[in-house]
């Protein structure tokens, strides 16, 4: 494959992870991290970048993708959790979400308010999907259209942004808030998975891989080569744009007080720009959450007809962009009411998975190891989303509360561990075979 080819998918990548939540942390840590900034940032760009092509390249590294890495655990566990992980991440939660947000910060500023609020977000999503459904047809072109295209006009809106504020905006770096006082990296680093990438990668694996496969590259192993190539690109790139709005959000902290990264950008466009200020960062939002769109919606298409031939893949582009546009009309704060739980559910556990593929050869793919530590996982955060949603299991909620990282978010991090160690101990011992961690087995 041509080196011209990879940087292609790279690109598409990029577009693919970029949305409009990747735009609204970074500007908020910088206003909130001030002088402790790099520090900050340094943690965001670990689990905010660096986790999603993790998840990517183990993708690349099992046989047979998401659903292979998650059928170690077992089939049913599988074809459950990764449905799950398409539904959240396709019509139900992020496609929606993300017309939303377009329409939020791309297209609402221009409009009166009201009831007329109402009407213009139905027309924007009629168009909006129109030409998500148009592309999204032809999965092949995915790469042409978003990677020669799309891709470089976002990166030039986002670098013209970043550039301006860097020349024109010489206020100093605030005091560091409380949030970040006491631990700047840590923070930035629980800040970083929030993005929730890492979950989106469990679906763009596959767009990737079959992008490579059509540019001829058959065997595992150049697959791989070339998916770790891509995401480099795509990390790259990321890093570099979560910097430069991040400094943006330092320096703006000086000229007054933001309820998030939304309102920072938006401030320092006008403060930059002008009111075509405005039209720029609504030309970057629209081009963010579009790319990521059309991105999901392939992935989900495909999932859905490599599981029935008895749906085409032209019916279920048409089913999910319509469900889509139904969804994204009941408002941004409605669908991010009832994502949020969903998600807590469903992060810790693709983090453990995707850890656990990088694992395997030490613990020569037991299939106890998985089922101890997805099965702790699973309950803590199930616990813990439903208790987003107002069903509290008193017992049980208390006994969640207690455990190391809860304040943290990461409750779940020690129940995986415990998990996982039992399950190596009972395969040693059920297991007539003791498990030899020096025997090759293929990840």
């Amino acid at each position: 494959m041509k080196t011209k080819d990879t940087l292609l998918i790279g690109l598409m990548l990029f577009a693919l992870f970029f949305g409009a939540g990747n735009l609204i942390y970074p500007p908020f840590l910088g206003m909130e991290s001030g002088t402790s900034f790099w520090i900050a940032i340094t943690g965001f760009i670990i689990t905010g970048v660096g986790l999603p092509i993790l998840a990517i390249a183990a993708i690349a590294l099992v046989k047979d993708g998401a659903e292979g890495l998650a059928s170690r655990v077992h089939p049913i566990f599988s074809f459950v959790f990764i449905s799950t992980v398409y539904l959240a991440i396709g019509p139900l939660f992020a496609i929606p979400r993300g017309a939303t947000v377009a329409f939020e910060i791309g297209l609402k500023p221009f409009v009166q308010g009201g009831s007329i609020d109402s009407i213009a977000l139905l027309l924007f999503t009629v168009i909006f999907f129109g030409f998500v459904y148009i592309i999204s047809l032809n999965p092949t072109k995915m790469v042409d259209r978003v990677g020669q295209w799309l891709t470089p006009a976002l990166l030039l809106a986002i670098v013209s942004l970043a550039v301006a504020s860097f020349l024109k905006l010489e206020a100093p770096a605030q005091d560091v808030s409380e949030k970040y006082a006491s631990s700047p990296f840590f923070t930035g680093f629980i800040e970083g998975y929030l993005t929730m990438d890492t979950i989106a990668s469990l679906a763009f694996g596959i767009i990737v891989i079959n992008a490579i496969k059509a540019k001829g590259v058959e065997t595992h192993k150049d697959i791989m080569r070339h998916t770790i190539k891509a995401g480099m690109i795509a990390g790259v790139g990321l890093a570099f744009v979560y910097v430069a709005i991040g400094i943006m959000g330092v320096k703006m902290a000086s000229y007054g007080t933001f309820e998030n990264g939304s309102s920072i950008l938006s401030s320092g466009a006008e403060l930059l720009f002008g009111p075509s200020g405005k039209l720029l960062l609504g030309f970057i939002v629209l081009l963010a959450c579009f790319t990521t769109c059309i991105g999901l919606t392939i992935a989900c298409s495909q999932y859905v007809t490599k599981w029935t031939t008895k749906i085409s893949y032209k019916t279920t582009v048409t089913v999910i962009v319509l469900f889509s546009l139904f969804v994204s009309n009941l408002g941004l704060n409605q669908i991010i009411t009832l994502s949020i739980p969903v998600l807590v559910m469903v992060y810790p556990i693709t983090i453990v998975l995707v850890m656990l593929a990088f694992l395997n050869r030490f613990f020569n793919g037991a299939q106890l190891v998985y089922c101890g530590a997805i099965i702790l996982t699973l309950i803590v955060s199930t616990i813990e989303g439903l208790a987003m949603y107002g069903l509290k299991i008193n017992g049980l909620q208390t006994l969640i509360e207690k455990l190391p990282f809860f304040q943290l978010g990461l409750a779940w991090v020690v129940p995986a561990l415990i998990g996982g160690i039992v399950g190596y101990i009972l395969e040693r011992y059920t297991n007539k075979k003791p498990l030899d961690t020096k025997t090759k087995h293929v990840a």
